[in-house]
């Protein structure tokens, strides 16, 4: 486990341990570079500004004919060749910040603190109270903690930016120190020596507070709806098809005409209709007639209800064929 010196307030010194997975991680170079390119490029403030030769005042003549001068032909006064004409592919305001992962970010820093405490730079502290501001009290410090070469970066919590403000403003005073509540990778790897508070300490090994998508539970997935099955589509009849009567007494009961009065449930099913006398050429049977009749009713006649059975077919005439039990009856 490593370890760093530990100067309390009152200059006693001893040995403090560091957490493993923030000060003794394998360093990554290359994230290391891509976090403090990108630190250093969002600091620019990007307000730089030229005028192209559309933008610089003036130029609007042309200087001399086209032909006939023996010069070179130009068309403006204001072109990036000329003395006070514009800028060809000049900067212009823009934003340089980059977008930088945060776990990026977080690893950046453990390389950085870790690299700091392999060569024995770094130190924590207690910072003694100040009843006023006094830069030399703060140059003393430096000087017991071994932080007095170079430049330093003092990191405290950020309770006691305000808490120990007059420590603040004479750290402030110091131009080769930096005191600061939450350090970044480039001011860890800035600095020559890395000061630390106690309780700055604890707010950097302490672990990071889960976001809330994973602190809340899944919510289970709710099981589909059963899609309702399709009812069949009904087969489209033909011009000339015959609806039987069955068919027909349903459909009656369920649209009852207006003015039409249905019989009770119990009624029995009328009895099929006999043929009339078929003249001397016809060659309809009986069964078609029925069939017919059923399917074209006349108006106001009354139908049975859903209950009734349906009507029996008729007997076809007899024929020849017809057995002897009928012709004794």
């Amino acid at each position: 486990m490593p370890k760093a010196r530990f100067v309390s307030a009152d200059g006693k010194t001893s040995e403090v341990d560091l957490a493993p997975e923030v000060f003794d991680i394998q360093v990554n170079v290359p994230v290391l570079h891509e976090v403090i390119r990108g630190q250093l490029a969002a600091a620019r403030s990007g307000t730089h500004s030229t005028k192209t030769r559309a933008e610089v005042r003036g130029g609007g003549r042309k200087p001399w004919r086209q032909k006939g001068t023996g010069r070179a032909r130009h068309g403006s006064t204001r072109e990036p060749s000329w003395v006070g004409g514009g800028v060809a592919h000049g900067p212009k305001p823009r934003d340089y910040s980059m977008r930088i992962n945060r776990k990026a970010k977080s690893l950046a820093l453990r390389s950085a603190l870790t690299d700091r405490a392999r060569e024995g730079k770094l130190i924590v502290v207690d910072i003694p109270e100040f009843a006023q501001p006094e830069t030399k009290k703060a140059v003393e410090l430096l000087a017991n903690w071994g932080a007095a070469d170079g430049k330093t970066l003092v990191v405290v919590s950020a309770g006691q930016e305000t808490e120990q403000l007059n420590a603040w403003k004479s750290f402030r005073n110091i131009p080769s120190a930096l005191m600061v509540t939450y350090p970044t990778a480039y001011t860890v790897l800035a600095a020559d020596t890395v000061v630390l508070t106690k309780t700055a300490l604890d707010e950097l090994t302490k672990p990071a507070p889960s976001s809330k998508r994973s602190a809340e539970p899944k919510r289970s997935a709710e099981p589909k709806r059963s899609a309702e099955p399709k009812r069949s589509a009904e087969p489209k009849r033909s011009a000339g098809s015959t609806r039987s009567a069955s068919n027909l007494t349903g459909q009656a009961a369920s649209e009852p005409s207006k003015g039409t009065s249905l019989p009770p449930e119990s009624a029995e099913a009328p009895t099929t209709a006999e043929a009339p006398d078929q003249p001397a050429g016809s060659t309809r049977s009986a069964s078609n007639l029925t069939g017919q009749a059923a399917s074209e009713p006349s108006k106001g006649t009354s139908l049975p209800p859903e209950s009734a059975e349906a009507p029996a077919t008729a007997e076809a005439p007899a024929t020849a064929d017809t057995p002897a039990t009928e012709e004794q009856s």
